[in-house]
């Protein structure tokens, strides 16, 4: 069984923010592998069972706020007794990548990313794959404005191609591990 989670914040005023990336990576997953189901309420989160070729799949949307998201992954992880390092995906967005770039890594430190801080406080441990999505970063406007803020239209489309990729390399991750994925998808987008 594998548990794949894309953190966000609960809200319309929040949707389709590029802090919101791991939500919209996590929605189009559920579109394309369970279309037309329904998740249920679980783990301060809402969680979608589904199979790839065989292989359990979790989708797990936590509806705390990101600087929270470490209940609902924790929760998920101990009941179903997923091992962290190998069957736990956070799908996250990154201001330190350039737009539309992803970047898995097997395991590291949170790199400032709240999300990611609180996950590895409930876990007791850094050691999960980690699916970053580049959302750029701003000089201009204070950083916690700009990952709340809504994606430009030059950036919309490297999202878009974005998030398609990481539905790919999630797929990809779940069948084949964390290396391969890797190997095939920490590259930037040329969609």
């Amino acid at each position: 069984m594998k548990l794949i989670v894309g953190l966000g914040n609960p809200g319309a005023q929040y949707d389709k923010t590029r802090h919101n990336v791991g939500f919209l990576a996590l929605d189009s997953i559920a579109r394309r592998l369970a279309a037309g189901e329904v998740g249920r309420s679980k783990f301060h989160g809402v969680l979608l069972d589904t199979t790839i070729k065989g292989q359990r799949i979790l989708l797990l949307k936590p509806t705390t706020f990101m600087n929270c998201s470490g209940q609902a992954v924790a929760e998920a992880v101990r009941f179903y007794r997923i091992d962290a390092a190998t069957h736990l995906l956070v799908i996250v967005d990154d201001v330190a990548l350039e737009c539309g770039l992803l970047r898995l890594r097997e395991s590291g430190g949170a790199g400032g990313h709240n999300g990611l801080t609180d996950i590895e406080e409930k876990l007791s441990t850094d050691q999960y794959p980690r699916l970053r999505i580049g959302i750029d970063s701003s000089d201009v406007i204070p950083q916690r404005e700009y990952v709340l803020g809504k994606f430009r239209p030059d950036q919309q489309e490297l999202i878009d191609a974005a998030i398609n990729t990481a539905v790919d390399a999630c797929v990809c991750w779940a069948l084949n591990g964390t290396t391969e994925t890797m190997n095939r998808y920490n590259r930037k987008n040329t969609a």
